[in-house]
């Protein structure tokens, strides 16, 4: 195998890592679960309501910035849990940021979402 295909194959895997570390994600995570979801009905919505190119491009933004930091959330908490299964401040203040950031990312998003359907679903139901 020549230093091109070593190199391709690594590539390649790295792929699959990422792909694995997502799923295992969606197995073990609740809250991950519950954003995919919520992510795909909203998606589900924008396209029945005919969103603007502009609101898609901000609702893929809002969507996969939660669910990244739910990723990176995740991971921070698995690394705390190696460390240590003692209580400690500095584990607790992690863990909590992490979860502080993803819930400040949901609130964000469940806030363009209103301000993108609203107006749509009351100009549906008022005609």
């Amino acid at each position: 195998m020549g230093l091109q295909d070593k190199r391709f194959s690594r590539f390649i895997a790295s792929f699959q890592y990422a792909a694995f570390g997502i799923a295992h994600t969606f197995k073990t995570e609740r809250n991950f679960k519950i954003h995919v979801v919520v992510a795909l009905i909203v998606i589900l919505f924008a396209y029945f309501l005919s969103i603007t190119r502009f609101e898609w491009l901000i609702l893929i933004i809002v969507i996969s910035f939660t669910v990244i930091l739910e990723l990176v959330n995740t991971a921070i908490e698995n690394v705390v849990n190696l460390i240590t299964n003692d209580y400690h401040p500095y584990a607790k203040a992690a863990k909590d940021i992490a979860a502080g950031a993803v819930l400040i990312s949901a609130i964000m998003s469940v806030m363009i979402g209103c301000i993108i359907f609203i107006p749509r679903l009351l100009e549906l139901f008022i005609k």
